[in-house]
């Protein structure tokens, strides 16, 4: 993970003007980014290897123009509706990161050699045992959530990437029950 915080931190070097309150980071750090990632901002690791998770340049892309969008002023809901499950030309778009940043080699580093994350992803899942029992669990290890925020602080999360058409169905689907959790107290206010 700190070799795609470095890679944040070279993609904003040259003309980030940092954010506008002092109320947000310069830098992600390990806690935004497994935020940004449990509300569907930025792609789940693309595998492990032992502790250490694997990322890569789409990883590096949503990081990027999370910190613009930021810097522009704008809220993580505000970003949340423009950049959940966006396409890699629209995060590219966003971002403006220099290609040689998504392609590059991580640069040499003291102390232990750590796992290159970018030129290696991880094997894919092996598909699943079509002769187990019906009864059997399924394997969803390669299970990836995406974060919908319905509104009024609530975040639906779903097995899979969404549609802008998807999100605006779930959200006018969610009002009894974001309506229903407003009543007991269970949301952060109402949405205007």
């Amino acid at each position: 993970m700190e070799q795609l915080v470095e890679r944040v931190h070279a993609a904003l070097a040259d003309e980030y003007p940092g954010a506008p309150n002092g109320r947000v980071r310069e830098l992600p750090d390990r806690r935004s980014i497994r935020w940004y990632s449990t509300i569907g901002l930025v792609d789940r690791p693309l595998g492990t290897r032992g502790r250490v998770a694997l990322y890569g340049p789409r990883h590096l892309l949503q990081l990027v123009a999370i910190k613009r969008r930021q810097a522009a002023g704008r809220t993580l809901a505000e970003i949340q509706v423009e950049l959940t499950g966006a396409s890699d030309e629209a995060l590219s778009a966003a971002a403006r990161v220099p290609a040689e940043l998504l392609t590059a080699e991580p640069p040499p580093t003291e102390g232990p050699v750590r796992t290159e994350f970018w030129r290696d992803s991880p094997a894919p899942p092996a598909p699943a045992d079509r002769t187990t029992a019906p009864s059997a669990a399924p394997d969803d290890t390669g299970l990836v959530l995406t974060g919908v925020p319905l509104g009024m602080g609530v975040i639906l999360l779903v097995p899979h990437a969404l549609d802008h058409v998807d999100r605006g169905d779930l959200a006018a689907a969610a009002r009894p029950l974001l309506d229903l959790l407003a009543s007991r107290g269970l949301t952060v206010g109402r949405d205007e």
